[in-house]
């Protein structure tokens, strides 16, 4: 049966409205001028994106462009030109899965994707060219990716044109230092090359090609050579499934931009880290001051720096320890490392530096309940960085000596800090005993109380003890305390083969489509909850969007027993179905088809026929991340068997919502449902 979405009064009473949570500002992107002194930032407010500056001494922050409407056009792939007085920026399109330009307000002409130049000064913008990816020269040439092709244009907006046409699609744009030359990474298919084109050449080279995947070129600072990574192909089954290793481990190389040939600086060893797992830096190679080369690397099962002489040889570790590097970035001097991560506090992050050349760490920020990430330089010692805590959602500040916030009053006055509380960490048994963290938030008052599961999606990903550095786990971290607020217990998980404990728990054997291991968590956080006083064992819901769909089905469609009601936002419901998990084509055909059958027995289709609890199915129809088919399959059988769902669909919206009153209208009837469904 399918029951309309009614407005009821609460259950429970709250001071805050959701919306006071959803409408606060969210800033993230920060980018130091390549000179130093100026920093920029994204800022989304109210749903109005917008590009914010800083600069020395007093680095007050500013709006910069003067968006006012939630129109859903994003803001991103923020550059600077080389003397720091323009910023380049992208507007409108898809930044995450480079699908056609979205158009969620349903205009009767799609928005275009655009690359903007707009004075850091200020002043009005000025559009160079329909396209993305926007790479500035030192001479001023900006360069720019068209329908997967590269064109050029200057900083003056003239005519662009098309410079290097090739088979494949061309991304990660990167101008030698002397900006007379671009490379770039050329994918085809199966395989990828590192391109470089001069500037007025008839021809683009391709850098000792293979049937391999090339990716990440990063300059010398002579603009002679090329460094970049290798990563051997292999075939392996489609879907998600844990990578311990690769059979032929990943290696860095470096080439003569000239004559084209390459050699072999280092290879990663057999076994744990022969998979190459990425770093979130502006390249995943950073050419340091000694000629050395700075790169991540898993060999000891975390995530840490380490570096290599580009004449080859050992590479030295930066960052020892049992924790997760995460966000990364050079110093101006290119002699030490910035850097993120969840040393010594496994469920938040902080800001460190280190020597390129080794040495011991060192922390700049490190507040005892904070969260900070993505530090630049900000020249002359400072060092800008994002951060966030408990009650406060991320904001810019930079640290000189003291730590400072950059636009403190870009938060309203309304939101709501003092209905939030402190997620207190907790560490929980999985049905099979492994140990799992979560988040878990304690509404006011005595007695026993609602409580709410939630996944988050990914599965990369890792919920911390405050404001998340993600806008979607952003809005979902606000949703847990507004939920908190109104008297439910939450508990936010981080499930098996999400990030910041280690390569084995991020490729748990049997995860997703290769065994839905997960379920184990699901189960363990189900049970946590029962067993707690303060919580009424017959009033446990679930919810979690994308992956955390996934498990909010899984935990309905096998566990309907325990968990009362769900609210499910654009989960995989099918992994063997269309939009799901792929087989692999290049498996024999007895192969594929028990790769499907594992698949589909580790779905929440495989137990629907268990489903008994009611749930509240939410999805964009443009989804890119999970295909609109997906919940479509689930309502058929959901209707077939009389198990009650309701539902709210968003024509033309994608995966992570682009418009604020979007998530607005799914966290609002989220808490609808919960309350009516979980209400004595």
């Amino acid at each position: 049966m399918r029951f309309a979405i009614l407005a009821l009064p609460l259950a429970f009473a709250s001071a805050a409205s959701i919306d006071q949570y959803l409408n606060a500002p969210f800033s993230s992107a920060l980018t130091a001028a390549p000179s130093g002194g100026k920093v920029a930032w994204l800022m989304k407010e109210r749903g109005a994106n917008n590009i914010w500056v800083a600069a020395a001494p007093d680095f007050k922050g500013r709006r910069l462009t003067s968006i006012t409407e939630d129109d859903g056009q994003e803001i991103g792939e923020v550059t600077w030109t080389a003397d720091g007085k323009s910023i380049v920026y992208v507007r409108g399109g898809d930044l995450e899965t480079n699908g056609d330009n979205p158009n969620p307000e349903s205009l009767v002409k799609t928005p275009e994707m655009a690359v903007w130049i707009i004075p850091f000064d200020g002043g009005a913008p000025k559009k160079l060219s329909e396209g993305r990816m926007p790479a500035v020269s030192k001479n001023g040439d900006v360069a720019f990716v068209r329908n997967g092709q590269i064109w050029l244009t200057n900083l003056n907006g003239d005519k662009p044109v098309e410079i290097v046409h090739t088979k494949g699609r061309s991304t990660e744009l990167r101008w030698s230092p002397d900006g007379t030359t671009l490379a770039f990474v050329n994918t085809r298919s199966e395989h990828a090359f590192i391109g470089v084109f001069k500037i007025g050449a008839k021809s683009v080279g391709y850098l000792d090609p293979t049937v391999d995947h090339d990716t990440a070129p990063v300059w010398s600072s002579d603009s002679r050579r090329i460094a970049y990574i290798r990563q051997p192909t292999w075939t392996r089954a489609g879907g998600a499934g844990p990578i311990r290793d690769a059979p032929q481990p990943w290696s860095i190389r470096i080439a003569d931009a000239t004559m084209l040939t390459g050699r072999e600086v280092w290879r990663a060893k057999p076994g744990p880290g022969s998979a190459f797992h990425a770093m979130v830096a502006s390249n995943q190679i950073l050419w340091a001051d000694g000629d050395r080369l700075v790169f991540p690397w898993e060999s000891d099962g975390w995530c840490h720096l380490y570096s290599v002489s580009a004449e080859g040889g050992p590479a030295k570790l930066l960052t020892p320890g049992a924790f997760e590097v995460e966000h990364v970035s050079l110093t101006h001097d290119r002699r030490e490392l910035l850097f993120s991560s969840n040393q010594d506090d496994i469920d938040r992050r902080h800001i460190w530096r280190v020597a390129a050349g080794g040495g011991s760490a060192t922390p700049i920020v490190k507040l005892s309940e904070g969260i900070e990430w993505e530090p630049e330089d900000a020249g002359n010692g400072a060092v800008a960085y994002l951060r966030s805590s408990p009650k406060e959602i991320g904001r810019v500040a930079v640290m000189t000596g003291t730590s400072h916030d950059l636009a403190p009053e870009a938060i309203p006055a309304d939101f709501p800090a003092s209905d939030q509380v402190v997620p207190q960490q907790v560490i929980f048994p999985a049905s099979d005993g492994m140990q799992i963290h979560g988040q878990l938030f304690l509404p006011k008052g005595s007695g026993k109380h609602p409580a709410i599961v939630f996944f988050h999606g990914g599965s990369r990903r890792q919920m911390l003890l405050g404001w998340h550095y993600m806008y979607y786990y952003s809005n979902t971290y606000g949703m847990n305390q507004y939920l908190a607020s109104k008297g439910y217990v939450v508990l936010s998980v981080n499930y098996r083969s999400g990030i910041g404990y280690g390569l084995n728990f991020r490729e748990a054997l049997n995860y997703g489509a290769s065994g839905g291991s997960e379920y184990n968590d699901v189960m363990g956080a189900g049970l946590y909850m029962a067993s707690r006083a303060d919580v009424d064992l017959k009033r446990i819901g679930v919810w979690g969007g994308s992956y955390g769909g996934y498990l909010t089905a899984m935990a309905l469609s096998r566990s309907s027993d325990l968990f009362a009601a769900g609210v499910d936002l654009h989960g995989v419901h099918d992994w063997s179905a269309r939009g799901g998990s792929v087989a692999n084509p290049n498996l024999d055909p007895d192969k594929q088809r028990d790769q499907a059958r594992i698949a589909f027995e580790a779905s929440p289709m495989a137990t629907v026929k268990g489903w008994r609890s009611p749930v509240l199915l939410i999805h964009g129809d443009d989804d890119r991340n999970v295909n609109f088919s997906q919940t479509i399959k689930l309502v058929e059988a959901l209707r077939n068997q009389n198990t009650e769902f309701e539902e709210l669909i968003f024509p033309d919206e994608i995966h992570d919502f682009l418009r604020v009153q979007d998530w607005s209208r799914a966290m609002h009837a989220a808490e609808g449902f919960f309350d009516r469904k979980l209400s004595k």
